[in-house]
């Protein structure tokens, strides 16, 4: 068998070619620092990197939605913690309109101090993040959520809320509806109020006593004044009870199914009170509203004054604690939001590890392939260099 001087010539340059190519190829690796430059260096480990690498966007996308939602739910809390400050105001001018030196004048410049308060309360309500979002707009976050009416402060975006992709499903707005016109009446169980035209008696918040015998009716007390003897008569949803002239006394408690009230001051003949379920209607605004109106009034009675104090000092409360209940939730979210952020970020990490040992390079292992490579080629290149100088004239001229 004979080869030729030209196949000889052939493979050694193919040979060089293949070996420089490999070369090369070593080389790129270790500048890209990258053992799978594309698929088909490795179409099982390209798979895994770019699953990995797949993780690692919806990290980062869930850590955009979770960022937002911590702005948000920062705004929101801080927003409530004005509005406690404020409500706090509040509460202190009723509790100084019950003192018993204060002249209607008095009482009406505490009115004004209230409006100016519910002024400020309206603009919180109606706050927003800064690009246009409200923050207690539910799922209008575009929308001024807080209107405010002649009959009163209305809702006016929609109730619920704006969340964060599924994954994560953390709050982007506050439910406005909830925080601010919703707490419950009375003392979370059962509201006590005077009727039309009392003036000389008010009854208290009351309080459960057994609640194994509340029946959740209404209750209505009519009062009887006969030679000078008070009684009362107890009705249930209007029908009359067995309680039909019971003696009165000022200040002592009445028991009626489970719960306990008391009466202070002397009733008229056809006076009335009644005893409701609670209902959770109760408005930071129209709580306000309420006490403004009734400071403002000129020529109360005592009976009256010690009601209208009363009862909007529980109110207040009322709607304090609701807000105060908001903040917690939004404390509890930016709790949830750090926790949230931790395991993205360990999730992101275990992708990028991931991704890193699908595709990058052994640099140990590369360099020695690299200089192993080298080595090679430098061979074929020699080698080609020696078969190059194989000729008839070399030969016959002793070259």
């Amino acid at each position: 068998m004979r080869i030729s001087t030209a196949n000889t010539f052939e493979l050694g340059m193919n040979t060089l070619a293949k070996r420089q190519a490999d070369l090369g190829d070593a080389q790129a690796r270790l500048v890209s620092g990258k053992r799978v430059a594309k698929a088909s260096d490795d179409p099982a480990a390209a798979a895994r990197a770019e699953y990995a690498l797949a993780g690692i966007h919806r990290s980062t996308t869930s850590q955009r939605a979770v960022d937002a939602s911590r702005v948000a739910m920062s705004l929101t809390e801080n927003a409530l913690a004005d509005a406690g400050s404020l409500l706090q105001q509040a509460r202190e001018k009723l509790v100084a309109a019950g003192n018993a030196t204060y002249t209607d004048k008095d009482r009406q410049s505490l009115a004004a101090d209230l409006r100016s308060l519910r002024d400020q309360l309206f603009a919180v309500a109606n706050r927003d993040d800064g690009s246009g979002n409200y923050l207690f707009a539910g799922q209008g976050a575009t929308q001024q959520p807080f209107v405010d009416a002649p009959g009163g402060v209305l809702f006016a975006a929609s109730a619920g809320q704006l969340v964060t992709e599924r994954q994560t499903a953390l709050p982007l707005t506050s439910d406005g509806a909830s925080t601010w016109l919703s707490a419950r009446t009375g003392n979370g169980v059962f509201e006590t109020r005077p009727g039309a035209g009392v003036t000389t008696a008010f009854i208290d918040g009351g309080q459960v006593t057994d609640p194994t015998l509340l029946t959740g009716a209404n209750y209505t007390l009519q009062f009887s004044v006969t030679a000078g003897v008070t009684t009362y008569a107890v009705l249930n949803n209007g029908v009359p009870t067995a309680v039909t002239a019971a003696p009165y006394t000022s200040g002592q408690a009445i028991n009626v199914d489970g719960m306990s009230f008391t009466i202070t001051g002397a009733p008229a003949n056809g006076d009335q009170f009644q005893v409701v379920p609670s209902t959770p209607t109760l408005s930071v605004f129209a709580t306000l509203d309420k006490a403004i109106a009734d400071l403002a009034a000129p020529n109360r009675t005592g009976a009256q004054m010690a009601q209208g104090n009363a009862d909007n000092l529980r109110n207040l409360d009322s709607v304090m604690s609701k807000v105060q209940g908001a903040r917690s939730t939004a404390g509890q979210v930016l709790n949830r939001i750090d926790n949230e952020t931790d395991r993205l970020a360990s999730q992101k990490l275990a992708s990028q590890t991931e991704r890193t040992s699908a595709e990058d390079l052994d640099m140990i292992e590369a360099l020695s392939s690299f200089q192993n490579k080298q080595s090679g080629y430098d061979a074929a290149l020699k080698s080609y260099s020696m078969v190059q100088r194989l000729s008839l004239f070399q030969y016959l001229s002793g070259g």
